[in-house]
């Protein structure tokens, strides 16, 4: 498993022996270092991180609260694994949440100005040095086009969602990537290029049609 990595982002505090184990387990689920369905053996875990089975444990419940881990009475806990049916779910209710917003948020005069936020997440999942990094962007790209809307409640309702989302749209950047059927960069851009005509229908089109599905249309990773 990969050196500890803990993003200053995160955390506002100097980070606790739950946020390292819990940052150093998230990374490793959505780089794919731990696969869908592996047993987290809290043994090994605790020698590895050097920590004891407590901070574990809150980190392995905090995990499971983003649809990452799943845990098991009696049989201990294991990486999420989503059936391709709870996917398209989750994509949907991102979908009618985004529509919703863009709805309610276009046309505005101020158009530039709001969509600084879009653009500044675009530019970072362009220049993000790792996997991680640009998953944390691209995660950060579809909030902003909802917090177009300034609608608090609109935003507490998709958090947990892209939260539950982590690992499949982990799983489809880095499946693009393999594949280099797409751009992920350039579809996101589309969504970007769409906003900046100030046209709501023209907006629910390009998120209609930005490929968001790919990931539970090919093989799964070897």
């Amino acid at each position: 498993m990969a050196a500890p990595r803990v993003d200053a982002s995160r955390h506002a505090l100097p980070p606790t022996l739950v946020d390292v184990a819990g940052d150093r387990l998230r990374d490793a689920i959505l780089s794919g270092a731990l696969r869908p369905g592996e047993k987290l053996v809290e043994e090994r875990l605790c020698s590895e991180f050097g920590i004891s089975r407590a901070p574990l444990r809150e980190a392995l419940r905090l995990l499971a609260q983003q649809g990452l881990v799943e845990q098991m009475p009696r049989r201990g806990s294991r990486v999420a694994d989503c059936s391709p049916s709870d996917v398209r779910a989750l994509f949907a209710l991102r979908h009618v949440l985004e529509c919703h917003a863009i709805d309610t948020a276009l046309p505005r005069p101020d158009l530039e100005s709001a969509l600084a936020p879009v653009r500044a997440a675009l530019d970072d999942m362009g220049s993000a040095g790792d996997e991680l990094a640009r998953d944390d962007a691209h995660r950060r790209f579809h909030a902003t086009v909802t917090g177009l809307a300034g609608n608090r409640q609109l935003d507490l309702t998709l958090a947990p969602i892209l939260l539950k989302l982590q690992l499949p749209m982990a799983r489809n950047l880095r499946t693009e990537a393999r594949h280099t059927a797409t751009d992920g960069i350039a579809r996101h851009r589309a969504i970007l290029t769409a906003l900046q005509t100030n046209d709501p229908a023209v907006v629910i089109a390009a998120l209609a049609d930005h490929g968001h599905l790919r990931y539970v249309e090919l093989p799964p990773e070897r």
